[in-house]
């Protein structure tokens, strides 16, 4: 058939775009399609076809993987109302969005399978919606939910997100390790905020997750050392002692810096651990170890590996201003440097 032909006072393509075809028993019911002839047309050899409760696909045939997330996406926004008196939504929060190993294609992870190859789709919806997994739609429930990208006009979850909910849905440590890998060293996200999402959808202590994570802070470290080294060459730094554990002559173990300025008595330190919830924010390790410096005339810097990817020359700057107010600062107590 012609699909550009009204059916009704305005034409079907007004629904879903030249190149999306998926419309929904309420938009087919708005354009004047009856119950009987949407059921007529969707019959074995018919032109039209249902490819989940209340989504059809306006032509014959397999439905692309651009029509398969819009399905979802629609199943998921016009079916399925709020559980009355729970609270919990966001205003303003998206009805459903793509999530899991559909979001990470989407994002262009090359670990993630193709679209089509996927059995499944998982979309995000909020807790309170009163929906069921079904065909091709996996439901995946939000206690909040996160804010979008928009990728080739779907909404897609963000990329620590999709990961908590591929990876709880994966068996396979070597694919998990993968897939976290490739967030961390492609530059999509750092590792603990991964790590911080995981530990949100309850995952962290599956055994094919455990050791996925530990490549992943260890990746994760590693690229925010380089981005450190790069950082103090690029932006005309002294060169500092790289990597040293620093005591007290005679006395306790004061703590390992990944760079010390033994002459401004500044050290630096990438904070790469991702915060437990029980912990207090105000007193991390981190914490700890820059009031115990800091007593002894030591300045510590406190850098993220997020800083050192996305402001490099903001990074250099609060190093630079430490180094020059050295002299300002009373003379610091004297520490033994080690190599780490």
């Amino acid at each position: 058939m012609n699909h550009d032909t009204p059916l009704s006072p305005l034409p079907l393509h007004h629904l879903a775009g030249a190149g999306c075809r998926v419309v929904t028993t309420r938009q087919l019911r708005e354009h004047g399609v009856a119950a009987t002839e949407t059921t007529e047309r969707c019959r074995p050899g018919g032109p039209w076809q249902q490819v989940l409760p209340g989504v059809y696909l306006l032509h014959p045939g397999p439905p692309t993987s651009e029509e398969r997330l819009h399905a979802v996406l629609l199943y998921a926004a016009h079916r399925g109302p709020r559980v009355p008196g729970q609270g919990g939504v966001v205003p303003d929060a998206p009805e459903a969005m793509i999530t899991g190993l559909a979001a990470l294609a989407l994002h262009g992870f090359s670990a993630a399978p193709p679209l089509l190859s996927l059995d499944r789709i998982e979309v995000l919806v909020a807790r309170t919606r009163r929906l069921r997994s079904t065909g091709f739609a996996q439901i995946v429930r939000a206690q909040e939910m996160p804010l979008p990208a928009e990728i080739t006009g779907v909404p897609v979850a963000p990329v620590p997100r999709a990961l908590a909910d591929a990876v709880g849905r994966l068996t396979d440590a070597s694919s998990a390790r993968r897939l976290l890998t490739e967030a961390v060293r492609g530059g999509h996200c750092e590792a603990t905020t991964v790590v911080r999402e995981l530990s949100r959808a309850r995952v962290l202590t599956r055994p094919h997750v455990v050791d996925a994570v530990d490549t992943l802070l260890a990746e994760g470290r590693s690229l925010a050392e380089q981005r450190l080294y790069a950082m103090v060459h690029t932006h005309g730094l002294p060169d500092p002692l790289w990597n040293v554990d620093l005591r007290l002559p005679g006395g306790p173990h004061l703590g390992g810096v990944d760079a010390f300025w033994p002459e401004h008595a500044v050290a630096l330190e990438i904070d790469t651990r991702a915060p437990r919830p029980e912990e207090d924010p105000m007193r991390s390790p981190f914490d700890r170890k820059r009031e115990h410096l800091e007593r002894l005339g030591i300045t510590v810097v406190r850098c993220v590996p997020r800083t050192l990817r996305e402001a490099p020359a903001h990074q250099a700057a609060v190093v630079r201003t430490a180094l020059m107010t050295a002299p300002d600062r009373e003379p610091s107590a004297y520490v033994v440097v080690l190599p780490r």
